[in-house]
């Protein structure tokens, strides 16, 4: 008698081809695109998703200047580095943040939502932020992602 059995499919870094995606952030709101682009990077919209292996894609962003955050976080939003020396705490609020350095606010969104690892370290390298329309990734053929 014919026993039914399910298998756990577990992906394989060799197995996978990344795919590469381009996302508009023109109006959208830093939050929900930054959990969008972090689902895509970690591969959790694949069905073959696996927690301890690499399985995903690629995300490039244009427009990064023109996101668009809610309630008053440009000014109560402020963003902290320390030096490591005496008095080297430097604070920098998200208006002037978005002003000076626009692909740091949404790369530092999109990293708050990835594991803190080796393995969320190599999955923020597939991230390419712009803030202009333009970017050098043609010959990728990256797709449209609707966020």
């Amino acid at each position: 008698m014919p026993v039914n059995r399910s298998e756990t499919v577990m992906a394989r870094p060799q197995e996978t081809r990344p795919r590469w995606y381009v996302v508009d952030a023109r109006g959208q709101v830093l939050g929900r695109l930054a959990t969008r682009i972090a689902t895509i990077l970690r591969g959790k919209h694949k069905p073959s998703f696996t927690p301890h292996t690499d399985t995903g894609d690629f995300v490039i962003v244009i427009n990064a200047a023109q996101v668009k955050v809610t309630g008053r976080k440009l000014d109560q939003k402020v963003y902290k580095h320390h030096s490591l020396h005496p008095g080297g705490l430097k604070t920098e609020t998200l208006r002037s943040l978005l002003a000076r350095r626009p692909t740091e606010v949404v790369r530092r969104a999109v990293w708050g939502m990835l594991p803190h690892t080796p393995m969320g370290r190599r999955q923020i390298k597939k991230l390419k932020v712009y803030a202009g329309p333009d970017h050098p990734h043609a010959a990728q053929q990256p797709e449209p992602l609707k966020v």
